[in-house]
């Protein structure tokens, strides 16, 4: 089978996802948008948004573009906004600069867009079309269309095993499972997304610093969460010093202390209580909801096995990152990556889509989606 030559629309589109990307991590809660313009075949502008309050992709491409916006042909991987939000509307830069066409990859699912800012192009004379790269455009703003259309985070689940299925040895030993290849790849992961998420037995465990060590001047910290119900993580752990960079967060419920709660603010944590589950732990349904509403996009949760489980017991998980070592541990009691309540038939079991494979240093890191069931223990092959 010969490879499909892209049409001149795909590669100019293609160009404005390439400029979208390099605002991967920094646009929440905004999304990642690439804008190209063209005149006679010749790119006259370009841009792209990099961070929340800045001008968005249009507004850049437009500035290099000059006087020659007018009649130019606009690439953009996102319909144009058309609502005043921390930036004014693109659309009324589009018409006030004589775009004569524009290509959009893929609406915006933000119901104050959701197809308003083609309309107000289209009202306007200038031509537009959708669909050019369209699941390229989806897969990049994959965290932005789940948080604009659910109101909640997109989870993303990480843990590292061996070859046989543990995280640790019997005796707790969990230092290093995934080589140095690997790690630096979760800090990667972790300067992208808005919060990290670990339970008290982590803390309690391995007393992490959950921040971003990367040997960049740019480096983002996100926002620390401990699900700690009891209050049982001592004010020694070193996610709680303030000289830390960044912030931190207890989620907990009723049952911490009052004592407790005071001295982690003197330490300026937040504390979030909310209401427990039925086990008396805290329901992570209605902190992801707060979350939401707080602006977190991207939430990664990294452990331990009891907090993932209940994260894929109730199907709050949007997508995984594991890494498998190449390592035998052995032991009946070494602990495994997803506790929780789990599957009580194979047909049952959480499959996952869309796999990717590749080689992280001597370690293989595999990224996959939750399949959409239909019901009959089979993926829906028309899911998202």
């Amino acid at each position: 089978m010969t490879a499909k030559t892209p049409t001149t629309h795909e590669t100019f589109m293609r160009r404005a996802l390439e400029l979208a990307a390099k605002g991967r991590g920094r646009t929440s809660p905004n999304p990642m948008v690439g804008a190209v313009l063209v005149k006679h075949g010749r790119v006259v502008g370009e841009g792209y948004h990099p961070k929340a309050g800045a001008p968005h992709a249009e507004i850049y491409a437009l500035r290099q573009a000059g006087e020659q916006a007018r009649g130019a042909t606009l690439y953009v991987t996102l319909e144009p906004c058309c609502h005043h939000g921390r930036t004014p509307p693109c659309t009324q830069a589009l018409i006030a600069a004589g775009v004569a066409e524009v290509h959009m990859a893929m609406l915006d699912p933000n119901p104050r867009v959701a197809g308003r800012g083609r309309a107000e192009l289209e009202t306007a004379g200038i031509r537009t079309t959708v669909g050019t790269c369209e699941a390229e455009a989806r897969a990049l703003n994959e965290v932005f269309v789940h948080w604009i259309t659910t109101g909640r985070p997109f989870v993303v689940a990480k843990f590292a095993m061996s070859l046989d299925g543990k995280i640790a040895t019997h005796t707790g030993d969990a230092r290093w499972i995934s080589g140095h290849a690997a790690r630096r790849h979760v800090h990667e992961l972790r300067d992208r997304v808005d919060a990290i998420l670990v339970g008290a037995g982590t803390v309690l465990a391995d007393d992490p610093r959950l921040t971003t060590r990367l040997d960049r001047e740019d480096v983002r910290h996100p926002l620390r969460i401990v699900l700690d119900s009891r209050g049982r993580v001592p004010l020694s752990a070193r996610l709680f010093d303030p000289a830390l960079p960044g912030h931190t967060l207890v989620a907990t419920t009723p049952a911490i202390p009052d004592e407790h709660v005071r001295a982690l603010q003197a330490r300026n944590v937040q504390v979030l209580v909310l209401p427990p589950d039925p086990q008396g732990r805290v329901d992570v349904a209605a902190l992801l909801e707060t979350l939401g509403r707080q602006e977190i996009t991207h939430l990664l949760v990294e452990g331990g096995s009891q907090v993932l489980g209940t994260f894929v017991d109730l199907g709050l998980v949007d997508k995984f990152v594991v890494f498998i070592a190449p390592l035998i541990i052995g032991g009946a009691e070494a602990p495994q990556p997803v506790g929780g309540r789990g599957a009580e038939r194979i047909a049952d079991a959480l499959r996952l889509e869309r796999l990717q494979w590749q080689s992280v240093g001597p370690d293989i890191m595999v990224t996959g989606y939750p399949a959409r069931n239909d019901g009959q223990g089979e993926p829906n092959p028309n899911s998202p």
